[in-house]
């Protein structure tokens, strides 16, 4: 397998496929490098470079009991760019992985990436606080930290159904997406997976998508039950200094997935643009 060892000695796992410009994936919380396949095939085909790591304490990276933050997340990712000498790189985050993404450009991107999309992220904050007093109270992180801590395994498997809106009337559950998912979160570490529900939650990104001025595209399902639509991306938008906002009716949060065929078809044209 594929892994390069950052500073601290951590192990971070990656897939590099193809050649032309790189295409690097973030993904989101709990889960690993896999949540891009649909994406990963698409632009591999369109004959692109594409790259997708797995978080350290996710997936098949190095179980660190320690460095679960927005900064250490993106150091690690700065070493696995530097190492495989990644320029004029496209960087794509879900979730998480968005806010990783927006922190990685702002801190360590400089000469290095061309464009950047965050989709159902989860900047500038999720947290309500006296500044932002329209987020999410801390007793519902509160419940995924205690459900994730004590059953992770039923926990995450109830989990999938407002993640890809299978809770809506109507929704055409696939068990195999659902099982997917599941099985990406269990490969990871329990500590790991705790101690990121703060980062998703706690980390304000606010200074760091007013910094960036490469172009970023926001995309953002309208029905996203994890990461509200209003909460996060119309605020998001409103700081970049060069952003396109483009939102889905009746999209889930999991739309990368559910939602493939829509998703990599505006992907292409914005980093065709």
């Amino acid at each position: 397998m594929s892994k390069i060892q950052v500073k601290d000695g951590t192990e971070i796992y990656y897939k590099d496929w193809g050649s032309g410009q790189p295409i690097v994936f973030h993904h989101g919380w709990p889960l690993s490098g896999d949540d891009w396949d649909a994406q990963m095939m698409f632009f591999l085909k369109e004959g692109f470079r594409v790259i997708a790591h797995d978080r350290r304490g996710h997936g098949r990276s190095s179980q660190t009991p320690d460095g679960h933050d927005m900064d250490t997340y993106a150091a690690d990712v700065a070493e696995l760019t530097q190492a495989l000498d990644l320029k004029n790189a496209i960087h794509i985050g879900h979730s998480t992985g968005g806010g990783e993404v927006i922190r990685y450009v702002a801190k360590h991107g400089q000469g290095r990436v061309a464009k950047a999309v965050l989709i159902s992220a989860v900047t500038p904050l999720m947290l309500q606080t006296q500044a932002n007093p329209e987020g999410i109270p801390l007793s519902v992180f509160d419940e995924i930290r205690e459900g994730t801590a004590t059953r992770r395994p039923q926990y995450f498997q109830d989990f999938t159904l407002p993640f890809y809106g299978y809770n809506r009337e109507g929704a055409k559950v696939s068990q195999g997406i659902r099982d997917n998912w599941w099985r990406q979160g269990m490969m990871g570490a329990i500590k790991a997976h705790y101690d990121c529900i703060k980062v998703f939650s706690e980390t304000d990104f606010t200074q760091d998508l007013k910094n960036v001025d490469i172009p970023v595209l926001v995309m953002h399902g309208e029905d996203d039950q994890i990461v509200p639509f209003e909460l996060t991306a119309v605020k998001a938008v409103k700081l970049l200094k060069n952003g396109k906002l483009v939102s889905y009716p009746g999209f889930p949060h999991g739309m990368p997935t559910t939602e493939a065929a829509t998703i990599n078809k505006d992907l292409l044209s914005f980093i065709k643009s």
